[in-house]
């Protein structure tokens, strides 16, 4: 089990006891579907063609930081070639060339793959839509055979469609007041 599961669990915990309970409060039988989401996605072409999309734009970018940490690994064993014929300034200089060709790289690195980056972005241009469609399926599915809840079997998304109705929450919210 890893961490993220583990911080996760209170939370999977208490859906599947809020989901127990609101079972238990209604007496007719709840309609329920499981729907692997990722396995929807992974057959669709348009999904498949943004997921190739994004690794081949990855791909450059990576090869990009990639050359600019080269260059800068040949800087600094060049700076460790000339070193004891530098004086203090051209040493201090060098080294400050170095730390900024590091930090422009850092730099470029968060700004192409940091959680708010460029990445981020052409994933949720490209793959946002096609997610959204997958859920309108499911929504428009879930109405036309009456079920009242679709869960997502294989990822983190847990209930992905439930009835307007089954919504219990304020019912409780009175049962634990009274």
């Amino acid at each position: 089990m890893n961490l993220t599961t583990f911080k996760s669990f209170p939370q999977k915990a208490a859906l599947a006891f809020a989901f127990v309970l609101c079972l238990s409060f209604t007496a007719e039988a709840q309609k329920i579907a499981i729907v692997d989401v990722q396995k929807v996605l992974n057959g669709m072409n348009e999904y498949t063609q943004a997921q190739d999309e994004l690794d081949r734009i990855a791909a450059g970018w990576r090869q990009e930081i990639a050359k600019k940490y080269d260059n800068i690994k040949s800087m600094y064993n060049s700076y460790q070639a000339e070193q004891v014929l530098l004086s203090d300034d051209a040493r201090r200089q060098k080294e400050d060339e170095i730390v900024a060709a590091e930090k422009e790289v850092r730099d470029l690195q968060k700004e192409k793959f940091g959680p708010e980056g460029a990445l981020f972005e052409k994933r949720k241009q490209l793959v946002q839509p096609i997610q959204e469609k997958v859920y309108t399926a499911i929504e428009d599915y879930a109405n036309e055979r009456g079920y009242d809840f679709i869960f997502d079997k294989g990822g983190s998304a847990g209930l992905i469609f439930n009835k307007v109705d089954a919504e219990k929450t304020d019912d409780i919210i009175k049962r634990v007041n009274r």
